[in-house]
């Protein structure tokens, strides 16, 4: 049996709880009531500035758990959890999971190890963030996107969490109209598309050259 499906098992066996679309999940500084296990749909974390903007820190897709710097270290939710699509959680007690990890030494490299993945995600976003100009940045996160949650059609790659335009400004930090000049370069660009509720990129190798950062 795989970790996956070791996980998959040990979390089954709690109740499944269903949340709608921009529900929160999660609020800042509430005290988890468990670890959560997402089953199916999107879920964002994110924090506010004192002005209202939205900053989305992080995406969690199907077998995420979250969050996770509570249940190894206890440390203090800093943020809020939404719901991107209708999602499926199952929520365990912390104790139980952390006794479930222990006796399986290959689930907690499995989970370092999408540690280690998501921190080279957050160091490469900085990048970005720090360096680029908006119009590199939004190719660029495009393209991590396109990398994390992204599936291989015909030549294409269609992102499966949904983004709009606000969702590519929340996840940079940026105004949406300036999200949206820049998403809309891209398209004439031929670049991206959007169809339906997602994102297409049509040329990954296209889109690598607009997000190099600035020499």
């Amino acid at each position: 049996m795989t970790p996956s499906e070791k996980l998959y098992n040990f979390f089954s066996q709690f109740r499944l709880l269903h949340y709608k679309k921009k529900e929160t999940l999660l609020r800042l500084y509430d005290t988890p009531s468990g670890v959560l296990y997402l089953q199916s749909g999107y879920v964002r974390a994110y924090s506010t500035s004192q002005e209202g903007r939205e900053l989305t820190i992080i995406i969690f897709k199907p077998e995420d758990i979250f969050p996770y710097s509570w249940a190894i270290s206890d440390i203090e939710n800093r943020y809020y959890y939404e719901a991107m699509t209708s999602v499926e959680i199952r929520r365990a007690p912390k104790d139980e999971l952390l006794s479930f990890i222990n006796d399986n030494p290959d689930i907690l490299f499995t989970l370092s190890n999408r540690i280690v993945i998501r921190m080279m995600g957050f160091a490469q976003r900085m990048e970005y963030l720090v360096y680029g100009n908006a119009y590199s940045k939004v190719a660029s996160i495009i393209l991590i996107c396109a990398e994390r949650f992204g599936e291989k059609k015909g030549g294409e790659t269609v992102i499966k969490v949904p983004l709009a335009h606000r969702d590519i400004a929340n996840l940079l930090g940026l105004a949406r109209e300036t999200a949206s000049i820049e998403i809309k370069k891209l398209e004439r660009e031929n670049l991206i598309i959007y169809r339906g509720r997602h994102l297409v990129v049509k040329d990954i190798s296209g889109l690598k050259k607009e997000s190099i950062l600035p020499s």
